[in-house]
């Protein structure tokens, strides 16, 4: 990875309201193989000298976010990155092509699933030493499914287009594997309110100018304004352009369905979720076969909101038990 000096850095920021680092994290670029660069934020995980906390031989494996529409990998940065670096865990957020600081491609949207995985694969084949663990939140969710659909395993031949190993997956507040149709229909029919205000907020993005809509469509009541109005400044600022064609997207799908057994997944939601629906949450934890876990009094931005301690808290009793299994 290139690392950019920050005096250069300012003067070439592509988010007019850019993302200031926080203590011990540094901005990456990662060159694709296209030659366009990709945003990487990166905080070390601190050396545990507890023994409780470290076992001799072992090592937890590195942790790499991957956002959804409207974000970047400052959304991680914000209070997941320093959480779980402060638990041991290298972590690495990056921002897809034409959001946060990130290269755009040519064309009219940044990707589709084959692209935005291919260029999550090229950064985790080449820049990460050991089988990581992929999070991805809403449309981020799809991409690490796909990805997963998509990794080598010892049953199928050797070829370019799988993706190396992870040591396991943690979908967020994720699209289900058959997309956000399903979401968007039952919307329609059972609370067409609902459904007028997620399309006016999502399609139309009114969330960039209505601070009560995006307060609505991503956060819980109790978030602070101030923090709503700060953070709605940075969405409209990290997505220079659609992350998928949603038709072609939706025509792609559903996700290829894998063995159930060849990576670890955590499924995990939010009681207060504006946009995935309880049936959609349930829908991935079926595809997976694994109990989804619903977490009350949070919302979509599940890293963002101000009950973001009660997911990370989850993560991290999950990482702790798949670290003890792997280890035994």
């Amino acid at each position: 990875m290139t690392v950019l000096p920050r005096a250069v850095l300012s003067r070439d920021y592509k988010m007019r309201v850019p993302y200031e680092l926080k203590r011990g994290q540094s901005r990456l670029f990662h060159e694709l193989p296209s030659g366009l660069n990709m945003e990487v934020i990166f905080q070390k995980g601190v050396n545990k000298t507890d023994p409780d906390e470290r076992r001799e031989g072992s090592q937890n494996p590195p942790l790499v976010f991957i956002h959804g529409s409207f974000h970047a990998a400052w959304c991680w940065a914000e209070h997941w990155l320093p959480f779980f670096s402060h638990h041991g865990y290298d972590c690495y957020a990056l921002s897809l092509l034409g959001q946060g600081e990130s290269d755009a491609p040519g064309g009219s949207v940044a990707g589709s699933l084959l692209t935005h995985a291919g260029n999550v694969a090229d950064f985790i084949g080449k820049e990460i030493r050991i089988p990581p663990i992929l999070l991805g939140h809403s449309f981020g969710g799809l991409i690490v499914q796909y990805y997963v659909a998509n990794i080598r395993n010892e049953q199928l031949s050797e070829t370019e287009s799988f993706h190396p190993d992870l040591a396991g997956a943690v979908l967020v507040c994720s699209v289900p594997p058959s997309g956000n149709s399903g979401l968007v229909w039952r919307y329609i029919f059972s609370k067409p309110i609902a459904a007028f205000k997620v399309t006016r907020s999502l399609a139309a993005k009114a969330f960039q100018t209505s601070l009560p809509l995006c307060k609505e469509t991503f956060f819980s009541a109790a978030m602070e304004n101030h923090l709503v109005l700060r953070y709605q400044k940075l969405m409209t600022e990290s997505s220079r352009m659609p992350l998928f064609d949603l038709r072609k997207l939706n025509a792609s799908l559903p996700v290829p369905s894998v063995p159930k057994s060849s990576v670890k997944v955590l499924v995990l939601g939010a009681n207060d979720d504006f946009i995935v629906d309880a049936k959609g949450l349930s829908e991935t934890g079926q595809f997976y076969g694994v109990p989804p876990v619903c977490l009350e009094g949070v919302a979509h931005d599940m890293m963002l909101d101000c009950s973001w301690e009660k997911g990370a808290q989850v993560i991290i009793s999950w990482l702790s038990n798949l670290n003890r299994e792997q280890t035994l």
